[in-house]
């Protein structure tokens, strides 16, 4: 793997602009499939979130890059976490079901871009790490 120059994998760093793409597309398609109200502005927001967070992961460099993957870790959370809540408990008044477009494969999507995410972030805070130890040294 070819490293940038603040040490975080460039295959890492496509990856999860991959994900954080695929996330925002879903809530972009299921705004376009229909979904309106309140969840519609609620999913027009996670569609921006994400590929605002996915083109930052390609295009940033150096410290806002490391918290563009800080960011894309917790949005990826937010984002399972409140779909689990509109399946369970329900979430501002919306209950959802598993039958309802995408659900299961939303979850899939994100419980992979938290794993692609953490890696990722990891790697960034390892890079700050080491390069605070270098300047010590």
């Amino acid at each position: 793997m070819t490293e940038s120059s603040n040490g975080l994998p460039r295959a890492m760093r496509i990856l999860s602009a991959i994900v954080l793409f695929a996330i925002g597309g879903v809530h972009l398609f299921l705004v376009f499939d229909g979904v309106g109200g309140v969840l519609g502005v609620l999913f027009i927001l996670n569609a921006v979130a994400g590929i605002v967070l996915g083109i930052g992961m390609l295009a940033l460099r150096g410290r806002l890059l490391k918290i563009d993957t800080v960011l894309s870790l917790l949005f990826t959370i937010a984002s399972l976490l409140a779909l689990v809540l509109a399946l369970t408990v329900g979430l501002f008044g919306i209950t959802e079901t598993w039958t309802f477009t995408l659900v299961p494969e939303t979850v899939v999507i994100d419980a992979i871009a938290i794993v692609v995410l953490a890696v990722t972030s990891i790697f960034a805070l390892r890079s700050r790490q080491a390069t605070g130890l270098s300047v010590q040294a």
